[in-house]
C-alpha cells in the first residue's frame, strides 16, 4: 500500500504530461484546419467556465466562501488578462508560426523566467555567495542562450512543409523566412506572460484565497477580455463559426482536461509533492510532443531546434535543483523554529512546576487523626 501511495504522484504527472500533449497535438491541427486562433482562445475559455463555476458555486462552504471586492477583481482582471487571454493568443499565434514541439520545448523557460521576475519585484532572495543562487543564475542564462540557439540557428530541415493559410495576424504580413523566428518569438512572450502570472498570483491568493472559484472568475474575464479582442480583429460572424466536430472536440478537450481536471491534478501533485516535483516532468512533455507532432502533423523538425530544446532542459534542471535547495532550506528553517518553541513551551512549563514545589513547603501540614 505504502508503495502504491508512492508511485500514485508520479503516475499521474505521467499521464497529465500525455494530456498536455494531446492538447498542443490537437489545438495545431485545428489551427493547421483553418481554425481561428483568438476564436479558439475565446470559446475553450467560455467552455472552461461552464464546466468550473458550476463545481465552484456547489463546492463552496459558508464559512470558506468569499465576497469579490474592488482590489480583487482589478488583481483578478489584470491576471485574466496577462496570464490567460494575452498568453494564450500570442501562444497560438507562436504555435502555428512555429511548431507544437518548439512551443512545448520553450515554454520550459517558464521557471527561469519567473526567477527572473520574482528576483526583481523581491520575492526571490538573491545571495551571490550562495551555490543555489549561482546554480540558478547559471540555469537561467543556459535556458535564454538556448532558446535563442533554438529561434536564430534552424539548421537542416528534416521534414518540408508549407503553413496552409489560415486567419493568423501574422502570417500574410511576414516573410516566409521569418515566420519560424516571429513564432518563437511569440512562444517566449507567451511564456514570459505565464511567468508574470505566476508572480500576480502572490498578491491574488492574498486578496481571494477561494482557489476555485478564482479559477473560475479567471476563466469568465479571460471569456470577456477574449470576446471584446475578437470584436476588433475579427467583427464578421464568419469568423467565429466552428467548421468542422474535429475542432469542437478539440475545443472541449482543452476546456474540460487541459483546463478544468488539470486544475485539480495539480493542485493535489503540488500539495503532495511540491511545485519543484511537478515541474520535473514538464520535458517528458517535450518529448511526446515532439514524437507525435511528427508522425501525426509531419511537423517541420531542425537540427537547431533540437539542440535548443536539450539545452532548455538542461538549463531547466539546473535551476529546479537550485529551487529544491531553496525548499529544503525552508523546511530545515521551519523545523528549528517548531524545536525553539517546543523548546520554550517545556522551559515554561518546568518554571511553573518549579513554582509550584516552592509553594507547596509553606501550605499547612495535614496530620491524620485516629
Amino acid at each position: 500500500m505504502g508503495h502504491v501511495e508512492f508511485y500514485k504522484p508520479i503516475i499521474v504527472m505521467i499521464v497529465m504530461q500525455f494530456t498536455y500533449g494531446a492538447v498542443s497535438i490537437t489545438t495545431r491541427a485545428s489551427l493547421l484546419e483553418g481554425m481561428n486562433p483568438r476564436v479558439f482562445v475565446f470559446y475553450r475559455q467560455a467552455f472552461a467556465t461552464l464546466v468550473i463555476a458550476p463545481v465552484a458555486y456547489f463546492s463552496r462552504s459558508k464559512i470558506t466562501s468569499c465576497c469579490i471586492g474592488w482590489k480583487s477583481f482589478w488583481l483578478i482582471f489584470l491576471a485574466s488578462l496577462i496570464g490567460i487571454t494575452t498568453s494564450q493568443m500570442i501562444f497560438l499565434e507562436g504555435l502555428y508560426l512555429a511548431t507544437a514541439s518548439a512551443g512545448s520545448a520553450i515554454f520550459n523557460l517558464v521557471p527561469a523566467i519567473t526567477f527572473v521576475v520574482a528576483s526583481i519585484v523581491g520575492y526571490e532572495p538573491i545571495n551571490i555567495r550562495s551555490l543555489r543562487t549561482m546554480a540558478k543564475i547559471f540555469g537561467t542564462i543556459v535556458c535564454v542562450t538556448s532558446a535563442a540557439a533554438m529561434a536564430l540557428i534552424k539548421g537542416p530541415k528534416l521534414l518540408n512543409a508549407n503553413l496552409p493559410s489560415s486567419n493568423s495576424l501574422l502570417l500574410n504580413s511576414t516573410e516566409v523566412d521569418n515566420l519560424w523566428l516571429l513564432g518563437c518569438l511569440c512562444l517566449f512572450g507567451s511564456s514570459c506572460c505565464w511567468s508574470f502570472w505566476l508572480i500576480i498570483q502572490v498578491p491574488v491568493t492574498k486578496s481571494y484565497p477561494d482557489h476555485l472559484s478564482l479559477s473560475a472568475w479567471m476563466c469568465f474575464m479571460a471569456t470577456v477580455q477574449s470576446g471584446i479582442v475578437l470584436l476588433f480583429t475579427d467583427p464578421h460572424l464568419e469568423a467565429w463559426k466552428i467548421t468542422s466536430y474535429f475542432q469542437m472536440g478539440s475545443l472541449l478537450y482543452a476546456a474540460i482536461v487541459g483546463s478544468g481536471i488539470s486544475i485539480f491534478a495539480q493542485s493535489w501533485i503540488i500539495q503532495k509533492r511540491g511545485p519543484v516535483f511537478s515541474a520535473m516532468f514538464n520535458p517528458l512533455n517535450t518529448v511526446i510532443v515532439t514524437i507525435f507532432a511528427s508522425i501525426f502533423l509531419r511537423e517541420q523538425i531542425y537540427l537547431g531546434s533540437a539542440v535548443g530544446a536539450v539545452g532548455i532542459v538542461i538549463g531547466l534542471y539546473v535551476v529546479l535543483w537550485g529551487k529544491a535547495k531553496d525548499l529544503e532550506e525552508m523546511k530545515e528553517q521551519q523545523e528549528k523554529k517548531m524545536m525553539l518553541s517546543q523548546k520554550e513551551q517545556i522551559d515554561v512549563v518546568r518554571i511553573l512546576v518549579d513554582e509550584a514545589n516552592l509553594e507547596e513547603p509553606l501550605l499547612p501540614k495535614q496530620t491524620n487523626k485516629f
